[in-house]
């Protein structure tokens, strides 16, 4: 089956936000980042979804990383902007602003704390979908939204609504992944770096990262050699960016310990912004030795 989202397949990487010491945006670092990941041969970028700190940062900040992001990609790598909110007015003022940007599609979270309905869901995505017309990738993780948008109202708002064309699957459970997969022609991609594998396995096409921050090279890899069916190269790679995944991202809440690790390899993207708070001392030792262990840092 040919899937609509098919454009997003292979590595999309969630951005993190670049700030300066005072904590304003680091516009310089952003665009850094942009080259990297095209240099890198990263197939999409995401910027300003969780990863990129979303939640507090301004309207206005918000916007302009969508700006400098769609600027400084100048069509070399697509954009999957994160325009969600969970106020459905203010999701369709963004995803109008990221659209205009030059964004190639937008990254549309679950609603969170205010835990609609299945029915709220439905009409929340079919209202972004009407009025926006761009591709829209919708993004389940209850959590962090506190709530499950099931598989049956997913495929429900697939039918529903042409433009939006894959979800991002960060629930942990394959059974629900399996069932979009089988009744939707949405292109499913993994949510969590340790489950892209998995999710591959039962016809997933890839993964919207935290750790290709760090390693697109080896998460572009990992993608490539299951499509090319070298099952036991993909096996290796997995086994091999699982402890990083693990050790890392268990460390603390995203974004804090991948902001820390790009600062110790070299890639200073500043602090975290309250209540977000920086790794303690023994928790920076811990991604210290898992960054050594990788073959990061020495």
């Amino acid at each position: 089956m040919s899937r609509k989202g098919e454009m997003f397949a292979g590595l999309s990487v969630a951005l993190v936000t670049p700030m300066n010491a005072d904590g304003s945006l680091n516009e310089a670092m952003l665009r850094k980042l942009v080259d990297f990941h095209v240099e890198a041969g990263t197939n999409c970028i995401v910027p300003v979804g969780t990863t990129g700190e979303s939640p507090t940062l301004t309207h206005e900040e918000h916007d302009r990383v969508i700006d400098v992001t769609c600027e400084a990609a100048a069509g070399r790598i697509k954009v999957m902007a994160g325009t969600g909110s969970n106020s459905t007015a203010e999701a369709i003022r963004m995803t109008k602003h990221a659209k205009a940007a030059g964004a190639d599609g937008s990254l549309q979270v679950a609603p969170y704390y205010n835990k609609p309905t299945q029915e709220g869901f439905f009409q929340h995505y079919c209202a972004i979908a009407e009025a926006v017309d761009m591709p829209h990738v919708l993004y389940n993780i209850p959590g962090r939204s506190a709530k499950n948008i099931e598989p049956d109202t997913i495929c429900r708002i697939s039918e529903a609504c042409p433009n939006i064309v894959a979800v991002k699957d960060a629930t942990g459970s394959l059974d629900q992944a399996s069932q979009i997969i089988a009744a939707s022609d949405l292109t499913l991609l993994s949510g969590d770096d340790s489950l892209t594998l998995p999710l591959m396995s039962i016809g997933g096409s890839g993964i919207i990262s935290v750790v290709g921050n760090l390693i697109p090279q080896d998460m572009l890899a990992l993608v490539a050699a299951f499509n090319s069916g070298d099952l036991k190269k993909a096996q290796e790679l997995h086994h091999k960016l699982f402890p990083l995944c693990r050790d890392m991202l268990g460390l603390s809440t995203n974004p804090i310990p991948v902001k820390s690790a790009m600062k110790l390899i070299g890639m200073d993207c500043g602090p975290v912004r309250l209540p977000m708070t920086a790794l303690t001392d023994a928790e920076s030792q811990k991604l210290y030795q898992t960054l050594v262990n990788y073959g990061l840092i020495s």
